[in-house]
Order: C-alpha cells, then structure tokens, then sequence
C-alpha cells in the first residue's frame, strides 16, 4: 500500500478550497483519507494555507509520496526543510537544537516576506482607490465646468435673442409714430 500526501477538492464550482490529506494512492481523490493535514485556500492573495508542519514532517518520514501541488505547499510552509534538518540532525551534522533554530529563522523569514507581499497588495490597492477618485473628481470639475459653460452660452444667446428684438420693437414703434405723423 502506497501512501499519498495530496489535495481533496472541496468548495463550489469557479471557488475551489481544498484539503491537504494523507490517503492511500487507490483511494478517490475525494473519498477516503487517512489523516487531514490542513487547508489550502488558492482564492485569497498570497494563497491561504494552514498546515500541520510536525504530522507532515512524520508522514514524509514514514514514506508517504506527495504529488506535485502538495510537494509544492509543503516546501512553501517549510515541512520539506525541517525532514531536511531532521536529517543533518540524524547524521550527527548539528543537534536537534541548532536545526530548531535554523527552521524558525527560516519561518520568520518566510513570514516577513508573505507579510511584505500582503502589504504591497494593500498598498496598491489603496493607489489604485486614490487614483480612482482623482479620476472621478476631475470627470465631476470636467462635468460642471461643461454645465457652467452651457448655461452660460444659452443665457449669452437668449440676451442676444431679446435684445435685437427689443431694438426691432423700438424701430418699428419709431417707424410706425414717424407714419402717424405723416398722416396727419
């Protein structure tokens, strides 16, 4: 029998979530398993991932095979790495001690630079807001200055609209008293 280290698909269609687990290699991919190892969410950005680092490390001890995608979550969470300690520590390279210290040096690390990624994202989307708004407030100064500017053209052309007619009610005012004044 051989194990396997690998994702079961869970979530609805477009949303996938899954389950890191370990199975037996004949088993459905969703069906039965062995033992939950975490979650892997690739929806969220960076991807969420919740992992027990330890029962991994063990499982990969006792010979279990991860398929690619699991190969790649338990090398991102550090799970490979520590199997790699444990085995300096067994040859006698350094102690248990030392390769604790290696591991948590490295997951601080790896912890800062998820964090710095996190930040980035946050950060660019609060540009990507504020750019939107300047956007829209210079379309708003765009649109009333257009409004002011019609308003304005419309009042200049009705003034322009009374007025020769003002001038023609005068002149014909004028023209009609100068005919009565002929007439009599």
């Amino acid at each position: 029998m051989s194990v396997k280290i690998r994702l079961q698909r869970h979530g609805k269609k477009g949303k996938p979530f899954f389950h890191i687990v370990v199975a037996d290699s004949r088993a459905r991919r969703d069906g039965k398993f062995i033992e939950k190892l975490g979650t892997y969410n690739p929806i969220t950005n960076p991807a969420t991932i919740d992992l027990n680092v330890d029962s991994a490390v063990k499982w990969l001890n006792n010979g279990a095979q991860p398929t690619d995608t699991a190969r790649a979550i338990l090398s991102y969470k550090g799970a490979l790495y520590k199997k790699h300690l444990q085995g300096g520590v067994a040859k006698g390279a350094f102690d248990e001690a030392e390769a604790e210290k290696r591991f948590s040096a490295w997951v601080e690390a790896k912890e800062a630079k998820v964090q710095g990624k996190v930040e980035g994202l946050s950060k660019a989307q609060a540009d990507a807001r504020k750019a939107a708004l300047e956007a829209e407030a210079k379309v708003n100064e765009a649109r009333i200055a257009a409004a002011t500017q019609a308003e304005a053209d419309a009042k200049a052309a009705e003034e322009a609209a009374n007025a020769p007619a003002e001038e023609t009610t005068e002149g014909e005012a004028a023209a009609e008293s100068t005919e009565e004044n002929t007439e009599a």
